[in-house]
């Protein structure tokens, strides 16, 4: 096995126990940064794929600006244990029946799917900004010029709806 493996392998085991302690911790705090640990486990698979600009997105995007985000709302929430009111067990039970049929499913899907070599495997520089920049204007350009229209119309639709009346 080459170095690459055994990083993936260590990756996808602390993404995947850091997940399991996002769910199982009492704490939102301590969840929030255990959420934290998983994104930049997974901005580690994307840097194994060379794929920087993913993991420089994803590093800042997800555990930078929503984890934000999430702890504020976390500080902003009553969470005394005396005020919480007691909850019952139904929904814990069709919560774990839920994830176990998705566990199911998943596996069957996979049990079925091709095992290949992924596109980015053969060719080492597709995530890079340069390639990816490239593909975007050239190939996609429509798409992409699209989606900048609607992202300024919904900023301007924001602005328009948080701008207070005057009268």
């Amino acid at each position: 096995m080459h170095l690459s493996q055994y990083l993936f392998f260590f990756l996808s085991f602390v993404a995947v126990l850091s997940a399991l302690m996002v769910i199982f911790d009492k704490n939102p705090v301590h969840s929030v940064l255990y959420l934290v640990v998983t994104f930049f486990a997974i901005a580690g698979h994307f840097l194994i794929l060379n794929a920087q600009f993913l993991a420089v997105v994803h590093i800042i995007v997800y555990a930078g600006a929503i984890m934000v985000l999430f702890l504020y709302v976390i500080m902003m929430l009553n969470l005394n244990k005396e005020i919480e009111p007691h909850k019952k067990n139904i929904p814990k039970v069709a919560a774990a029946v839920s994830a176990g049929l998705l566990l199911v499913c998943l596996v069957a899907l996979l049990k079925g799917a091709e095992t290949g070599m992924l596109p980015s495997a053969q060719n080492s520089n597709i995530g890079l900004v340069e390639n990816l920049g490239k593909v975007l204007f050239k190939e996609y350009m429509l798409p992409f010029e699209i989606s900048s229209i609607l992202f300024l119309s919904a900023m301007v639709g924001a602005v328009f709806l948080s701008k207070k009346d005057i009268h």
